[in-house]
């Protein structure tokens, strides 16, 4: 399967220009006869935690959903997109898998929030990954700081995923997660990880790039510099199986004994 990742830079609450910019890459890597497109969180409606809280109308989000499952299907290309979700007065980071006839199979519900602002303006999911079938492949979703916790990563490896999606709004300065953590989550758990992020600047916030694909052996397969581009890597889930096999970090765990340390 071959997987797309886009990085780009949003322009908040423009989400006209960011849902053309989701289409022409949807285009793109269907051209170029990509399977799946990973977007970065909360693209469509851009970054900037306390003006979507301020100004953003939840009403709009149901069609910003219909619109991005249109561009799914009008390509034949799986989306992974992020947006928030309303719920009476709780907001949520979450991020959806839609298939390549533009219907849902999937979403989740971010649960480890970054930073004061997100704490502020949202409220953390309490359910592990999201897992899907997607022809065959075991497909898992975790959204942006979860992946720093290995816990998130176990669990989805835990549940059989193959490949794991994350949509991310990375800062600068923080580059180490892209080269360091995400190929060691990826090697640990013995899975692919595939990391969007955006480029450029959102409302004040320098967004560092560095989008990343590593595969279970924690080879870094693609990797972006700090502008807009469009990565693609082919993800084989006889990876997953050899790496697991060849060091079996997943069968050979020990939870009752971590459990008895306190873990």
């Amino acid at each position: 399967m071959l997987l797309a990742v886009l990085q780009a830079q949003a322009h908040v609450l423009d989400d006209a220009a960011n849902l053309a910019t989701i289409d022409n890459a949807a285009q793109r890597a269907a051209s170029a006869g990509a399977d799946v497109l990973l977007t970065p969180e909360l693209f469509a409606v851009g970054y900037a935690p306390r003006r979507l809280r301020d100004e953003l109308d939840p009403a709009s989000l149901p069609a910003l959903h219909d619109e991005l499952r249109l561009i799914a299907a009008r390509y034949s290309i799986a989306i992974v997109y992020s947006l928030p979700a309303v719920r009476e007065s709780i907001w949520e980071i979450t991020s959806t898998f839609v298939d390549e006839d533009g219907v849902e199979r999937g979403s989740y519900v971010k649960v480890h929030l970054f930073g004061d602002e997100e704490k502020e303006v949202f409220s953390p999911g309490d359910r592990p990954a999201t897992i899907i079938d997607h022809h065959g492949l075991k497909v898992g979703m975790i959204i942006c700081f979860d992946v720093e916790f290995p816990e998130s990563v176990r669990a989805a490896a835990l549940q059989g995923a193959e490949l794991l999606l994350v949509p991310t709004a990375l800062g600068r300065g923080y580059e180490s997660v892209s080269t360091t953590v995400v190929p060691t989550r990826a090697l640990e758990s013995q899975l692919y990880v595939a990391y969007a992020n955006h480029a450029g600047v959102e409302d004040g916030f320098a967004l560092g790039g560095g989008s990343v694909v590593a595969d279970p052996f924690g080879r870094v397969l693609a990797m972006g510099s700090h502008g807009e581009q469009l990565l693609f890597a082919q993800i084989d889930p006889q990876t997953s199986s050899k790496a697991r096999a060849e060091i079996p970090y997943l069968g050979e765990r020990r939870p009752d004994l971590y459990r008895h340390w306190g873990l």
